[in-house]
């Protein structure tokens, strides 16, 4: 153990991971070693998780010129030279990140800022990266040397494997991960994210506290943990973990009283503190329990978000009120919804597109009561939201992820088409979001029948007829085959339009149906869930909106 033990400050390291447990490690399997991490099987002994970082750090593919310790050794005195390494200024790159000493002593402290400033010397394509000073001085504590740790923190970062993403180094892909995130947590998520959009102005400024959550306010112990399982299984890991923290965040305070602007104090306070209510174990009980979607689908959800930040221009790091447009209230008028409830709605919505502004692009009060008007206006613009007024003073409505022209592909027939983005949602008399469903037997609609309504399992896979038969072909619905160039089966049936009807298969049995008047609709919905009902089940349209997304 003495080895390992240069930077470490053992009045303060938990006792448990010194030298207990398992002395070595043999396994070479992937699975095996996936569970051997997820189980803590190296946790309780200090120079051994030391072996297994080194083992598992060495063996990512990297770039045919990597910094190694060498390099360190020829470069240290030049750029920090005999200056104090606690008065030593950190790269902008960093962005004033929490510089974490965990369980360090005096000399790894500032080692930490040395080993950032060497990074910078030999990255300059790193334009933003503030989980690195946690990473280095986590792996401190497992390193012999300062040039040690340099050359294994280079390898994270010198990853050259398309397929396995370790850490953010840009502006760009540290955005459109917090991006990802809030989809994610609307997804996995929603009593916390509603909680969170009742007591925040700006809901992605909160989520773009996530990573700080782990590389910043996690204790030791748990980010140590949480390594363990990175190392070995990648980035996914750190999304499970987060939405592990935010589901407890709820359900420990979830009773308390809070105020807007301190809810993102108040989590970080929360994760600081979390060894109060839960334990490392249980924490990784819990993420590993949420039934996230794939390594691919997430890339590719992040994918469109880095493309919905690139076409706005926002690859660098600017303030962020002109990052994230709120619904503007002085530009904004409805017959229908307030400003706060347009603002709800905005939060639900994918996070590449609350980017955008709302446009109105149809109304009845205008445009009078045709369903051909509602098409005309509404095709061109992907996505649509529908919002309907009923004569009782209901308010519901829809996020409709695909062009209406969409279902010209189905000539006369009754054609369906839309993604699992989609869903229904209710503002009056109360607020209900309900998570998208697929259509089945959309042949009976052609009868005058209506289709069945199935609701979805959180595993978010199709209807058997509209899905690959091989499991690993499967896409995630919530992902847009058209924004991505995949085959059409891998899209599903969660709108449908005709000259005689629209109807929109919504959540949790929902589904909203309407005459080609314009004037009249129904639901449909089912008491599996014990969900209220959209709206009454037979209704008049006082006012019907369609609004579009702008840049």
């Amino acid at each position: 153990m003495d080895e390992y033990n240069r930077f470490v400050d053992w009045d303060k390291m938990d006792v448990t991971v010194q030298s207990q447990g398992a002395k070595e490690l043999t396994c070479t399997e992937f699975q095996e070693l996936k569970q051997l991490a997820r189980q803590g099987y190296w946790a309780k002994n200090h120079s051994l998780r030391a072996k297994v970082y080194h083992r598992l750090i060495s063996n990512i593919p990297c770039r045919t010129v990597t910094p190694d310790a060498n390099v360190y050794r020829d470069i240290i005195v030049k750029i920090v030279g005999k200056r104090n390494s606690s008065s030593l200024p950190l790269p902008e790159f960093v962005d004033n990140s929490l510089v974490p000493t965990y369980c360090l002593n005096a000399e790894g402290i500032g080692a930490v800022r040395k080993i950032i400033l060497c990074i910078a010397n030999q990255f300059p394509d790193i334009s933003f990266c503030p989980a690195l000073p946690s990473v280095i001085a986590l792996l401190l504590h497992y390193s012999r040397d300062e040039a040690e740790c340099f050359e294994q923190v280079c390898r994270i970062l010198a990853c050259n494997d398309p397929s396995k993403r370790l850490i953010d180094q840009t502006f760009l892909a540290f955005e459109s991960s917090c991006m990802t995130f809030g989809d994610l947590v609307n997804k996995y998520c929603q009593a916390a994210h509603k909680l969170m959009v009742a007591v925040s102005e700006d809901v992605l400024e909160v989520y773009s506290d996530w990573q700080r959550w782990l590389f910043g306010e996690l204790p030791m112990v748990y980010i140590a943990r949480v390594f363990d399982v990175f190392l070995v299984e990648g980035y996914k890991v750190l999304y499970r973990v987060a939405l592990a923290l935010l589901k407890f965040f709820h359900k420990v305070r979830a009773g308390q009283p809070m105020e807007s602007d301190s809810i993102q104090q108040d989590i970080r306070a929360f994760v600081r503190d979390i060894a109060k209510s839960v334990s490392p174990e249980r924490l990784l009980e819990k993420a590993f329990a949420i039934r996230l979607f794939s390594r691919k689908e997430i890339q590719l959800l992040q994918m469109a978000n880095e493309k919905a930040l690139q076409q706005k221009g926002i690859t660098v790091k600017q303030k962020r009120q002109n990052v994230h447009l709120a619904v503007h209230a002085e530009n904004f008028k409805s017959e229908i919804v307030s400003v706060k409830e347009m603002r709800d709605i905005w939060s639900w919505i994918p996070e590449r597109f609350a980017l955008c502004q709302p446009l109105l692009l149809f109304t009845t009060l205008e445009h009078g009561c045709s369903l051909s008007r509602f098409y005309s206006h509404s095709e061109g613009h992907e996505p649509t939201l529908l919002l309907i007024k009923t004569t009782a003073k209901e308010v519901c409505g829809a996020y409709l992820s695909t062009d209406w022209s969409e279902r010209r592909r189905g000539g006369n027939k009754l054609s369906f088409f839309g993604t699992g983005e989609c869903f229904v949602f209710r503002l009056q008399p109360e607020v209900e979001r309900y998570e998208w469903v697929i259509i089945k037997h959309p042949e009976l609609a052609a009868t005058g029948s209506e289709p069945e309504i199935h609701a979805s399992p959180a595993s978010s896979t199709l209807s058997s007829g509209s899905v690959p038969s091989d499991p690993a072909d499967r896409l995630s619905p919530f992902l847009s085959a058209r924004h991505f160039n995949l085959p059409s089966k891998t899209a599903s049936m969660f709108m449908a339009g005709s000259s005689e009807c629209i109807i929109i298969g919504g959540g949790d049995g929902q589904a909203l149906y309407l005459d080609a008047d314009l004037n009249h609709g129904r639901t449909s919905h089912c008491n599996t869930f014990n969900n209220q009902p959209l709206c009454s089940e037979s209704f008049q349209i006082s006012v019907l909106e369609v609004w579009g997304f702008r840049d």
